[in-house]
Parts: structure tokens; C-alpha cells; sequence
């Protein structure tokens, strides 16, 4: 057997090839350390994203809902914009809790998200107007619960949308520092206080008292689903359609109002009403009080919802989508659109629509919400394993069979005024 040979200072080559590897291991792991401390410092700045992420806390009401926003320890200033989110048909609360973590990441220090479940699941076949009362007393709950707040957005996913749009409306120039108090001896009503003369002007444009800013719906089924392809699961079929609109009680009295087959005491459906301003409830001045409001609309693949009633649009003005995508960070939106924005006058000139003209209630309900100014946004999953989900993909109502919405969620947040 050979002998190790030995080097100048009397140690074997393996001792002397080991020596260097151990100084070199040191060096490599100083140079290492330096490195890390130094991008540490440089990366400082992203503590609070990660540290927000973990420190988001949710607090229930024992009714269902629930308000999440970050913990104090985590944010700089308390928040002072609330974003309502709104389920759909036979949805609930749950199905926005991958959007308000996304908003609350994106926004820590500014908004604090409740997601309703006042109308949820079986609920959601009482009515529009029913479930439209019913948010604006939440609403108002909510706002007591957090008094810093002063500025209010909505987000609603398809039927959402319609219930939201009409809960505004409720609440629109609506003073509830000056709500009546039931008296519990004799049961008469009564404001505490001295009226104040400034309030008319405090609350003027405004939306319980909040400063309106986004509007935003998806997937919602704004002109109703009344025939035209509005539902893409009949496929135009008008014995189908006719089917679902003679049969639209089956989902209660939203049936009725989504197939504009309700016709209360003699006045045209609910949806053609919430076209225009009433006597009572200011639809289209509520709805242009906030300052954007946003439609994103699924173009292919949503058997429930179309791609015209969702967008707002004519059928003949629906755009002829090229394969594009929104790029590498919002590759399911092919296409965004900003109508004028129309001028306080005209809005307030042409509020009122007479639902009685002998013209097509499509038409009718397109002439009123379109002298808003709107933000279109058309999204495709074309592609996509979840396609035909697109419904509840737009809103990621699910984290694992609707998870290719994210970027569309992300647009959203990404594009909120603040």
C-alpha cells in the first residue's frame, strides 16, 4: 500500500486539500453573510406585504358576515375606505375571501372589507328589492362598527351587482347620523336632537354619509335575462327562453325580476325601474355618484350570464376580440374599454326615463345605465382547464377550482381608486 506524500510543511496532500476547502468554505460563507445582511437592507421595504399577509384579521358578527381588514400592528394609520363585496345567486360571504385578502394586501393602511351575507343562499330568492334593503341596514351597521371611515366602493358578483345597484340607491344622500329611534314606551319614532341645517349639504352625492368612489360588478346580468342569448346555456333557443321566463318563479321572486316577469301593481319590472330616478329611489343619481364604475363581463363560456347584459352593451357593439391577452400579469383580460365620462348635467338632465314608451325594455334599460360613463372589461378563459367554471372563475369564488380568476382579481385591485 503507498504511502500519502507529504508536503513542505510536513502534511499529507489530502490534509493540505482539505485545509483549502475549510478556508474556502469560510471565505464563501463570510461573502454569503454580507450578501444576505446587505439584501436585507435593500430589502426592508417588503417586510410590511409579508407581514400583512399573516396579519390579516377577520372578525365575525355572529350573523354570518364578516369585516377583514389587517391587524394594527401591522398597518400605520386605521383605515378610512370601506369595499362592501356581494355574492351572487345561492352564494354567501366565503366566496369573496380570496379577493379581500387580495385587496387587503395591495391596500393595508387604507381599507377595511366586509363581505356581506345578509342575502345569502336561499335568501337570494326573496327579490332584489327585498335583498337590496337588507344590505343598505348592513351597510349601516357596518359604517357604525368603523367610524374612521369616510369613503365607500362596492364590489358585487352577479346577481350582487343588481342588489348593490339598488342598495346605493337606499342609501343615496341618506343621513344615518339622523336616523329615527323607535321610543320603546309609546312606539313613536323620534331623532335625537336638534336638526342640523347643514346636514342636507353634508350628505348631498353622497352614500350614507361616505364619499362614493368605486362601482365595480362582474359577471352581472344587468339588463336581466329576459330572451336575446342573455342566458348562454339556452343557446338562443326562443322555445327555451320562453320556457324559463313562463317558469321563472322557480327561483322565487328574483326569478320574477331577473326575467322581467314581475309586474307590481301595474308598474314595469324592477330591473327597467332601476334604470331610471324615481320619486323615491334615485337609481341612476347614486349610481353616478361614484366616481368609476366598472363592468367586467365574461365573453365566452358563462352558460348564466352573457357577455352583452354583463358589459352593457348592444349586441351589434360587442367588440371582435383578436387572440390577445392582457400580458404576462392579466393574461385572461383580452380587452378594456372606457366610455366618456358624462358631466354632472347630464346626468342629472337625463336621470329620468319614461319605462312606459312602446321601445324594447332592453333597450330601454341600456339607454338609462349608459349615460353613466362605464369601464368596460372583457375577459376570456379561452384556454383555460376552468373555461367552463368562467361563471364563478371571474371571482374566484373557489381557491382551487377557480384559481386561473386570479389575475382578473388582481386587475381589479390593481385598478382601484382609492
Amino acid at each position: 500500500m503507498a504511502s500519502p506524500e507529504l508536503d513542505d510543511g510536513g502534511r499529507t496532500s489530502a490534509m493540505a486539500d482539505y485545509g483549502e476547502i475549510v478556508n474556502r468554505s469560510d471565505t464563501e460563507n463570510s461573502k454569503n453573510m454580507v450578501m444576505k445582511k446587505k439584501k436585507s437592507k435593500a430589502g426592508s421595504f417588503q417586510r410590511p406585504r409579508f407581514a400583512c399577509f399573516g396579519g390579516i384579521k377577520s372578525e365575525p358578527d355572529g350573523k354570518g358576515n364578516f369585516d377583514m381588514e389587517v391587524d394594527e400592528k401591522f398597518r400605520d394609520r386605521t383605515p378610512n375606505h370601506l369595499v362592501i363585496m356581494v355574492n351572487g345567486l345561492v352564494g354567501k360571504a366565503q366566496n369573496w375571501k380570496f379577493a379581500a385578502k387580495q385587496f387587503l394586501k395591495k391596500y393595508p393602511n387604507d381599507v377595511v372589507v366586509h363581505c356581506s351575507e345578509c342575502n345569502s343562499l336561499v335568501l337570494t330568492l326573496d327579490g332584489v328589492d327585498v335583498m337590496g334593503d337588507r344590505l343598505a341596514e348592513e351597510v349601516i351597521s357596518v359604517i357604525k362598527r368603523h367610524p374612521g371611515v369616510q369613503k365607500i366602493s362596492f364590489v358585487g358578483h352577479s346577481l350582487g351587482g343588481l342588489i348593490a345597484r339598488y342598495a346605493i340607491a337606499v342609501l343615496y344622500e341618506r343621513d344615518i347620523t339622523r336616523e329615527p329611534k323607535q321610543s320603546q314606551e309609546n312606539g313613536d319614532c323620534r331623532t335625537d336632537g336638534p336638526e342640523d341645517p347643514r346636514s342636507e349639504e353634508r350628505i348631498k352625492g353622497k352614500i350614507a354619509g361616505l364619499e362614493p368612489m368605486n362601482f365595480i360588478t362582474s359577471a352581472t346580468p344587468h339588463l336581466g335575462s329576459r330572451g336575446h342569448k342573455q342566458v348562454p346555456i339556452f343557446c338562443g333557443l326562443y322555445t327555451l327562453e320562453k320556457v324559463a321566463f313562463r317558469t321563472s318563479s322557480f327561483l322565487g321572486k328574483t326569478g320574477r325580476h331577473l326575467f322581467l316577469a314581475d309586474s307590481d301593481n301595474g308598474k314595469p319590472p324592477l330591473l327597467l325601474r332601476m334604470a331610471s330616478d324615481s320619486e323615491n329611489l334615485k337609481f341612476i343619481s347614486a349610481l353616478g355618484s361614484f366616481k368609476r364604475r366598472v363592468a367586467y363581463a365574461n365573453v365566452r363560456f358563462d352558460s348564466l350570464v352573457g357577455w352583452s347584459t354583463s358589459s352593457l352593451r348592444h349586441r351589434d357593439e360587442l367588440p371582435k376580440l383578436k387572440r390577445k391577452s392582457g400580458g404576462d400579469k392579466y393574461p385572461h383580460i383580452v380587452n378594456v374599454e372606457t366610455t366618456r365620462i358624462a358631466s354632472p348635467q347630464e346626468v342629472a338632465s337625463e336621470a329620468k326615463v319614461d319605462c312606459h314608451k312602446n321601445i324594447g325594455m332592453e333597450e330601454e334599460m341600456l339607454k338609462g345605465l349608459t349615460k353613466l360613463s362605464w369601464e368596460r372589461v372583457d375577459v376570456s378563459f379561452r384556454g383555460s382547464r376552468q373555461r367552463l367554471l368562467a361563471h364563478t372563475t371571474i371571482q374566484v369564488k373557489g381557491s382551487w377550482i377557480n384559481s386561473d380568476g386570479a389575475d382578473v382579481i388582481c386587475h381589479m385591485v390593481d385598478n382601484f381608486l382609492l
